[in-house]
């Protein structure tokens, strides 16, 4: 019999990859988003066009899941609103969309029957952590999560994904499904959307190819994971047994540091200008690598990609994207300067 999965947030950049790998498995799938992607809709018109349903509708609000399907066997709950800069500006909007998308997920899931939930969590649960207690790096499952200033904007999105864990995870009994967490980790690739750093980096270069560039968050570090990768670590943490009740960091173990990561970008651009250490966004963490050795033992999670191919993979993508004329709708680069300002303004008022 067919797999029936629904994708909540199936036109986001994650989402849209693992819908494409589950109907290349010969699932049935129904992406479910408040926004078109042209991914999707270049299936709908291919041979799997038929294996696919894509469903246009805000799921914040509880009437949109009367559009969905009665059944499915698995839900990947990936839709949240994200972004640093959304945080920032609109810290309200990112808790009330977040928490609603948890809250009516699980409102569907007491009248439609599901074998199984797939939540997408963040690393952002545990940014503070290392920076205030000095815990280890690598990080691992067991890392106790934290917000640093309840008060600070930049922590909302981190609430609404620590609420969703424990919504997820406690409600699996009461309402007869299995539950897994997963943590994704800087997941990068082509095509990934505007509020990031690598496609903030990369309009700079284009935008000032003379310099100098700033290096905002110089001595910071990251680690970054290809799409691909992380789609393929989902994937199997949904399908395998040993997941139920579990949480999993979704990431790749290769840390770098934010001046090694503008430094190459600068050599796939062929930058010959000047750089300046710079000062980062407001409650940005320091260091970020995830350990994902209980990944990898208890499913194979393996992932393949290293940062150096998953980074310009990604900047290409995006540096075709700039050179053209394009300009993102939303998401762009702002420079820390001006967000620092524009919250301190917000404050006084």
């Amino acid at each position: 019999m067919t797999k029936k999965v629904l994708v909540l947030g199936g036109s986001g950049f994650i989402g849209r990859s693992i819908v494409k790998h589950l109907l290349n498995s010969d699932c049935s799938v129904t992406s479910a988003d408040c926004k078109d992607s042209q991914d999707l809709l270049d299936i709908k018109n291919s041979s799997k066009g038929k294996m696919l349903e894509v469903i246009n509708a805000d799921f914040s609000e509880s009437s949109s899941f009367k559009s969905l399907s009665y059944s499915y066997d698995e839900i990947y709950m990936l839709a949240a609103l994200v972004g640093v800069n959304r945080t920032l500006k609109n810290p309200s909007e990112v808790i009330r969309i977040n928490t609603s998308l948890t809250m009516n997920t699980l409102d569907y899931v007491k009248t439609n029957p599901v074998k199984k939930i797939l939540f997408s969590s963040s690393s952002e649960n545990y940014a503070g952590t290392s920076d205030l207690f000095n815990y280890k790096i690598p990080t691992d499952e067991k890392v106790p999560l934290c917000i640093e200033d309840i008060k600070h904007p930049r922590w909302t999105y981190a609430m609404t994904k620590m609420h969703g864990e424990a919504a997820f995870l406690h409600c699996a009994n009461a309402l007869n499904y299995e539950a897994t967490v997963v943590r994704y980790q800087n997941i990068i690739g082509p095509n990934m959307g505007f509020g990031h750093a690598i496609p903030h980096i990369v309009e700079r270069f284009v935008k000032d190819p003379d310099g100098p560039i700033k290096i905002y968050g110089h001595d910071q570090t990251r680690a970054f994971c290809f799409v691909d990768d992380a789609v393929s670590g989902t994937v199997l943490a949904m399908e395998s047994k040993m997941t139920n009740g579990q949480i999993y960091h979704i990431g790749k173990d290769e840390e770098i540091s934010i001046k090694e990561l503008y430094l190459f970008i600068g050599e796939i651009l062929g930058y010959k200008g000047d750089y300046e250490d710079a000062i980062t966004y407001p409650g940005s963490v320091n260091r970020r690598c995830p350990e994902i050795n209980k990944a990898r033992n208890d499913f194979g999670y393996n992932p393949q990609i290293d940062w150096q191919e998953a980074v310009e993979k990604t900047v290409i993508w995006y540096k075709d994207y700039f050179e053209s004329g394009k300009t993102p709708d939303h998401g762009g680069f702002e420079a820390p300067e001006k967000v620092m300002k524009k919250i301190s303004d917000a404050k006084t008022i």
